[in-house]
């Protein structure tokens, strides 16, 4: 009866009369809300709005109030915030938490490479030479000790060697879980026992953008000095004695790497890859767009991609980081006494500059989230002519107060992405208005309508003509089906022309040759070039096709994962929702 329960069935039971019912009615609610919490954090996915989430949880405290005694420590409750502490005590890492080496150039991240392969050579190494490339999460690092799948203790990287016990605020960081789910009805890297019985989970706190930025309206409000970033946030809520003021900063966490494991199951992992599957497994999220790559110069390769999605992100990255993948491999090179010398971290330095707002336009999304550019008076930063500047939705004009006619400083992280990071309002114009964020899509004219997080506005119009050409482009782009030959200027064309109306039409165009001359600039090679790679990307992975698809919530990640467990289109479209 229980298991087969819905949520709105759970909501709406009465209050246990007895405390048998009550364990039953507390393992379906706890379950239920574990379930969705690895939805969110591990695999970015929503079955739920927010306020059935929030519902949920305030069920569970209902019971657990009215039955104290079941109440138990890896409960979803106990992490809204338990009783203030006294003072911090300093723990002892059994691992030293070592810092990483910087690079600040390509130059110094390619000398880099060169000296690590340089050193592989001298040490015999035969073996694959694959590096991981991943952001550098501008947070605070954070030890979890599991024992037994338990999580007992939360340490902060301190000096290295020393660090703060921050068990009481950690049991509310969302992504930290309080018991692992090790997924045992699953394939699982362990033979035996999916969780080892000692593990030490490494990985940084932070708080979201659209989070941090609630914060400081809410300092603003009370008058006190607001946060002036967020990694500063981070380590003020973790150093709070009161852990309920510290669940509602909302921080995050993601894992990256281990540290202190069970022996006997240390010898299991050969590859830094095997962790994060752990880390998959079990419950923890790992950094967005982490890619094990089969060299060095290939995980550099991958770098501009990578900095040009940083704009899409909710969290602060302050670099990249580099690491060997196979464990063996960083054994043999070993470290020094500072840092191991498998791992750089290329940070870049921020450059800024002084312009004004000309204007803001509205740009609408594969998905139909509208995007506001700013349009910026032309100035140089770090190089290069910066005439636009995304600002990513709504709220951050809001926070930022911006206006048309403002002057902004534009910063340019690692000389590729600029951002504005403040207004100048003391230079504002005299009877400036607010920017309204546009009512209706300004490609089809249908009213907007805001997301159940509250973050994104959208054009919920799936015919939208922005929408499809974003797709298209989508579908073509490298990161999904990587057709050759298909651009952007060349999806607008077909778009326009309505030699593509729809996703299938794409390889219909194989019988639309002389359509396809008669477009602008468009000549033999150019089509002979976007044919064969129509064809090629037929036999491209499955998982490339679920990416391209733009389903929303399954990226690379999911896709990946999805394929690999169905293994084709049709054993995939035959399960239902539940075995999803």
């Amino acid at each position: 009866m229980w298991d087969s329960m819905s949520i709105a069935e759970l909501l709406a039971r009465p209050l246990p009369t007895s405390a048998d019912q009550a364990r039953h009615l507390l393992d379906k609610l706890r379950s239920e809300i574990r379930r969705h919490d690895r939805l969110y954090y591990v695999l970015a996915q929503n079955e739920i709005s927010d306020l059935e989430y929030d519902r949920l949880m305030a069920r569970l405290l209902e019971v657990e109030a009215a039955f104290p005694e079941l109440v138990t420590a890896d409960s979803p409750s106990q992490k809204v915030g338990g009783e203030p502490i006294e003072g911090f005590v300093q723990v002892a890492h059994s691992v030293p938490m070592l810092s990483i080496d910087n690079v600040y150039d390509e130059s110094g991240l390619l000398e880099f490479g060169q000296k690590v392969s340089r050193r592989a050579s001298e040490v015999g190494w035969k073996g694959p030479m694959e590096w991981l490339a991943e952001f550098k999460v501008d947070g605070v690092a954070l030890s979890l000790i599991y024992e037994d799948g338990q999580l007992i203790r939360a340490v902060t990287r301190g000096d290295g060697r020393v660090g703060d016990d921050v068990t009481h605020n950690a049991r509310t960081v969302k992504g930290v879980p309080l018991f692992l789910d090790d997924g045992s009805s699953k394939k699982s890297l362990f033979a035996e026992s999916n969780i080892p019985r000692l593990l030490e989970v490494r990985g940084e706190a932070y708080i979201g953008n659209q989070d941090f930025a609630k914060v400081r309206a809410h300092q603003l409000e009370r008058g006190e000095e607001p946060f002036k970033n967020s990694r500063n946030a981070t380590a003020g809520s973790l150093k709070l004695l009161d852990p309920k003021l510290c669940a509602q900063r909302q921080l995050r966490f993601f894992a990256h790497s281990l540290g202190a494991i069970d022996e006997q199951e240390a010898t299991r992992f050969q590859t830094h890859a095997d962790y994060l599957e752990l880390f998959h497994q079990v419950g923890l999220p790992t950094v967005p767009m982490t890619a094990c790559h089969s060299s060095f110069e290939a995980a550099v390769a991958a770098a501009p991609a990578m900095m040009e999605a940083l704009s899409t992100l909710d969290f602060e990255v302050d670099g990249l980081v580099f690491k060997v993948n196979n464990l063996a491999l960083r054994a043999e090179l070993g470290m020094t006494s500072k840092s191991p010398r498998w791992i750089v971290a290329y940070k870049w330095e921020r450059y800024e500059a002084a312009t004004k707002v000309i204007n803001i336009t509205v740009q609408v999304g594969k998905t139909g989230v509208l995007t506001p550019v700013a349009d910026l008076e032309p100035v140089e930063i770090a190089g290069t002519t910066v005439s636009r500047s995304s600002l990513h939705n709504r709220d951050e004009i809001e926070r930022l107060g911006l206006c048309v006619g403002d002057t902004v400083v534009v910063e340019k992280a690692g000389k590729i992405i600029p951002h504005i990071v403040r207004v100048e309002e003391h230079l504002r114009p005299p009877n400036t208005a607010p920017y309204q964020f546009p009512e209706t899509c300004p490609e089809c004219s249908t009213i907007v309508e805001q997301d159940e997080g509250g973050v994104y506005i959208r054009c919920p119009n799936i015919n939208c003509p922005a929408r499809f050409r974003e797709s298209l482009r989508y579908f073509a782009s490298r990161q999904a089906m990587d057709i050759e030959g298909l651009g952007t200027k060349l999806v607008e064309q077909l778009v326009s022309s309505r030699l593509v109306q729809s996703i299938s039409d794409l390889y219909r165009l194989v019988d639309k040759r002389a359509e396809l001359l008669e477009l602008e600039r468009l000549g033999e090679k150019s089509v002979d070039s976007l044919l064969a790679g129509l064809e090629a990307s037929r036999q491209q992975p499955l998982w490339r096709l679920l990416t391209a698809l733009n389903i929303r919530h399954v990226g690379q990640r999911t896709a990946q994962i999805l394929a690999a467990r169905f293994g084709s289109m049709d054993r995939l479209r035959a399960q239902s929702i539940e075995e999803l």
